[in-house]
């Protein structure tokens, strides 16, 4: 793909021809610490248990099991898990009553 040694072209424009941001290039992946991983484990154990907390019920709900935690970083980890999630909130929920037209649309209202 882009070469760092390439003699013709340099790497800003070996990106730019490959649509690609430099930063996106030089980006090196952050491997979690163990430490991060069973917060995260036992974050989504908690929520699969109750998937009615939020992140401050979460949050005290891992400090009752033993583990020290604050809300805000179980919203950060909530949010680290749910990349591959999607919602529909782009398309209507199917429901069983019609839309209406707007009928005052064309009517000049005096």
């Amino acid at each position: 793909m882009i070469q760092r040694s390439y003699p013709k072209l340099s790497i800003s424009q070996q990106c730019k021809l490959m649509k690609l941001s430099r930063s996106a290039f030089y980006y090196t992946l952050v491997e979690l610490d163990k430490a991060t991983l069973s917060v995260m484990k036992a974050d989504d154990r908690a929520f699969t248990e109750y998937p009615f907390f939020g992140t401050c019920q979460i949050a005290a709900y891992l400090r009752r099991e033993g583990i020290v935690v604050g809300r805000h970083r179980v919203r950060r980890l909530m949010a680290m898990m749910a990349w591959g999630q999607s919602t529909n909130a782009i398309e209507p929920a199917a429901s069983s009553h019609p839309v209406h037209p707007y009928l005052l649309r064309k009517m000049l209202i005096d």
